[in-house]
């Protein structure tokens, strides 16, 4: 989306009545994701240092960084994705919406939120699958380490979750067809 129709979107001002609860609920807990998200990313960094440090100069070799960057990253993108998707943040294509007449590029974005809604409900259905599933069998990780599985699995849930909320809000809304491009 480009950046006049994403500021558009934003633009539209507040939602009203049960929906503009749910929005304002929903933008705190994602700015807070995000700030999670972003110090993850940060530890991430420092672990990954601190092996590249302690292996190469100290010669002291771990085997819990990789997996600790992995499930830190993998927590990191899925806290992230809802606020990334509030501000409609995510990779778009923009060759239909520069042709296409702004009523119909409206029904398109409108389509298109509505199938990725129907997408992320089933991989939030899946990720909450698995995470059951990971608790149930106290899974864990299949290296010397052996980290529980409920960790990455409980992030993807949880922030598949918040992804399928701030769709169905954006869809509710149908904040997608109220702006042209």
């Amino acid at each position: 989306m480009s950046d006049p129709a994403r500021a558009a979107i934003a633009s539209d001002g507040p939602l009203r009545g049960p929906l503009g609860a749910a929005e304002g609920v929903l933008r705190k807990i994602n700015a807070a994701g995000a700030v999670v998200s972003g110090i993850a990313t940060g530890v991430a960094g420092c672990v990954l240092t601190w092996e590249a440090t302690a292996r190469y100069l100290f010669k002291i070799p771990s085997d819990w960084q990789d997996e600790v960057s992995i499930f830190l990253l993998v927590g990191a993108t899925f806290m992230s994705a809802a606020w990334v998707q509030e501000r409609r943040g995510h990779v778009g294509i923009q060759a239909l919406s520069a042709v296409l007449p702004p009523a119909a590029d409206r029904v398109r974005r409108y389509l298109s939120d509505v199938a990725a809604l129907v997408f992320c409900v089933f991989f939030c259905w899946k990720s909450w699958s698995l995470l059951v599933e990971a608790v149930r069998d106290g899974q864990t990780s299949n290296s010397a380490f052996g980290a529980p599985l409920w960790i990455p699995y409980g992030c993807m849930a949880l922030g598949m979750t918040l992804v399928v909320l701030e769709l169905l809000l954006q869809v509710l809304s149908r904040k997608s067809l109220q702006h042209a491009g």
